[in-house]
């Protein structure tokens, strides 16, 4: 039973969900969806609503720890579009020059976050601010600065020492959908063909 899962990175508006489904589909590796939002309104909190450092660091263990749970229970190999990375990236990215940070709370987070990577996922792939955004209601805003800033800090972090998890960056000028899972597919194949050497 392989309970590694290929995880997708990237701020919103990327086409993580689309992709992910579309793997699934034509595979039929098990597509999880994490629902950060819903965490946040069991709480009583939403994401997009300014907080002090100590609930944003207390409100994130909760959505990783509940992401963590899900993606534990799944049978065999899963896709994902949402990771421990892209939880990390989002908690830093609120952070600015007048947060009090509990930087002991923050390593104790990011630890957290690191190990849940390396141990359910075989791969993750990134992928950047590239495809057509399209204003949809409910959706996140069109903020392609702070689509930037996340996908900058998503990169960083999987360059951290830290994670052993390989990680592929998809290239921006790939945006066809099918293209997209093409990409994915050949390569999870390509390092798993290797690994049975």
């Amino acid at each position: 039973m392989n309970k590694k899962g290929i995880g997708l990175c990237g701020s919103h508006r990327t086409g993580k969900t689309t992709l992910a489904k579309e793997i699934s589909e034509k595979t039929g590796v098990e597509f999880i969806q994490t629902s950060t939002s819903e965490v946040f309104s069991q709480n009583g909190l939403h994401p997009s609503e300014p907080m002090d450092f100590t609930t944003r660091i207390w409100i994130q263990n909760k959505v990783v720890s509940a992401a963590e749970k899900v993606w534990s229970e799944a049978q065999e190999r899963f896709i994902t579009d949402r990771t421990p990375i892209d939880m990390m990236a989002y908690t830093l990215a609120d952070i600015d020059g007048a947060s009090s940070v509990d930087f002991s709370a923050l390593e104790e987070y990011l630890g957290h976050c690191f190990r849940v990577t390396d141990s359910l996922f075989s791969h993750l792939f990134i992928l950047q601010p590239a495809i057509p955004l399209v204003h949809e209601e409910g959706k996140a805003a069109l903020n392609r600065a702070y689509m930037e800033h996340l996908n900058i800090l998503m990169q960083g972090l999987c360059c951290d020492q830290r994670l052993h998890c390989p990680v592929v960056t998809v290239p921006r000028h790939i945006i066809p959908l099918d293209d997209r899972v093409e990409v994915i597919v050949d390569i999870v194949s390509e390092k798993e063909k290797k690994a049975k050497l």
